[in-house]
């Protein structure tokens, strides 16, 4: 079976641009949350989001990428260009075929969407441009990806809600497992938009202030946006270019129980988790720290802790949420959130759960509080849940945990 490693990663996220900046900011518990500023909020009785402050395009895309692109694919790119750089890869080193590109998303260029459609019911459909259509479709996110380093692999979105990223980096993995691909750019972006805002506002999901996971005073999420994007690559590949190897990749599951609502018995979520395990050939009692889709809902935290709780008998993880400081960045949540699993298996530290001052009793788990965990980290599960009833999860272990454990590793497996 052909084994899968990370090799670079680069963020775009709402406490910093850029993986050290990220790091950093994690360590200390930066809270992302704000005033909105992106759109006018004053319709709705919510008012603060984790919008992405410090990202000026320009800085990191050529200019003709500005003029074809809305901010997702922006967000995208300059993760992918922080990847490369991470992974020591120069232009034109992976162009061809043996190149694949794989991103996730909920809406991809929601705002462009909302430019389009609000001048289309204001002012006629004869006030759309033709030059502006290109930057909106969702299924040119990986497209602008590919064309920007010469990828001539497969090219997919996948919007699969708020649990895109790790759909999108479990197909990857599997596109190098199948032999289909030595190096794939994968992850997922999302941004920020009215559209996406009025939806949770309606539903009654979002926090007036802060974002309280597993706490009895939970009140619910804040919106977020940005972009987590990593470089796979086959073992072969990464070691006939002497890569540094940060993390082996493992594997997905999901189900499909309501459009909104978790499983009352959290039975996707269970299911997603312990195959992910099982899959990687791993033990539950091996797995040292979970990052937690943690939205600070009362359902989701109850349940998911729940299932933790029946997974995780002989022995209990450490458990964070870093929406805590990020805010649910929707489809680039569980992507970014990947990233801060990676800095943990290099960093052997857990990033704390922010805001968590009163536990809750029935949610009984070993929370990361009060900053950063120093720990081992060998092996770290991400946990993520969406809409449409999608639960999807992704082991990452430490380069060498997976070489003495016999038989396939990290065999990905879909089920609905």
């Amino acid at each position: 079976m052909t084994r899968v490693f990370v090799t670079g990663m680069g963020v775009v996220s709402p406490v910093a641009v850029g993986v050290d900046a990220f790091d950093a900011a994690l360590a200390a518990g930066e809270d992302g949350a704000a005033e909105i500023t992106r759109f006018d909020h004053e319709v709705f009785d919510r008012h603060i989001a984790c919008e992405v402050k410090d990202f000026v395009p320009r800085d990191h895309l050529t200019a003709a990428e500005v003029r074809r692109t809305g901010r997702c694919a922006q967000m995208a790119l300059s993760g992918m260009r922080q990847a490369l750089s991470h992974a020591r890869i120069g232009p034109g080193e992976i162009a061809g075929p043996r190149t694949s590109v794989v991103i996730g998303t909920t809406m991809g260029e929601a705002n462009v969407l909302g430019e389009l459609e609000a001048a289309w019911i204001h002012e006629g459909d004869h006030v759309i441009h033709p030059a502006r259509l290109p930057r909106y479709g969702t299924t040119l996110l990986p497209i602008h990806l590919a064309r920007a380093i010469g990828a001539r692999g497969l090219v997919q979105t996948l919007p699969s809600a708020c649990a895109a990223g790790n759909y999108a980096i479990g197909f990857a993995a599997e596109l190098i497992r199948a032999g289909r691909a030595d190096v794939v750019i994968t992850g997922a972006s999302e941004v920020l938009e009215k559209l996406q805002f009025a939806g949770f506002a309606r539903l009654g999901a979002m926090s007036p202030d802060f974002v309280r996971p597993f706490d009895v005073a939970r009140r619910g999420l804040l919106v977020g946006e940005g972009a987590g994007i990593f470089v796979l690559e086959s073992e072969a590949h990464a070691l006939a270019r002497d890569a540094n190897l940060l993390a082996e990749v493992g594997g997905l599951a999901c189900d499909a129980h309501h459009i909104t609502r978790p499983h009352p018995e959290g039975v996707g979520s269970l299911q997603a988790m312990r195959r992910a395990i099982e899959t990687s050939r791993l033990r539950p009692e091996q797995v040292d720290l979970v990052n937690a889709h943690g939205t600070a809902t009362q359902a989701n935290d109850a349940v998911e802790a729940m299932v933790l709780g029946q997974l995780f008998q002989a022995k209990r993880p450490a458990v964070t949420s870093i929406k805590s400081m990020l805010g649910h960045c929707m489809g680039a949540a569980s992507a970014i959130e990947a990233v801060s699993c990676v800095l943990s298996i290099l960093n052997d530290s857990a990033p704390p759960t922010t805001h968590h001052e009163n536990p809750d009793p029935g949610c009984d788990v070993d929370l990361v509080v009060g900053g950063p965990r120093a720990m081992r980290c060998d092996v770290v599960l991400n946990n993520a849940l969406a809409f449409g009833g999608y639960d999807a999860a992704v082991v990452f272990a430490k380069p060498g945990i997976l070489e003495d454990v016999s038989g396939p590793v990290c065999a990905s497996a879909v089920e609905a």
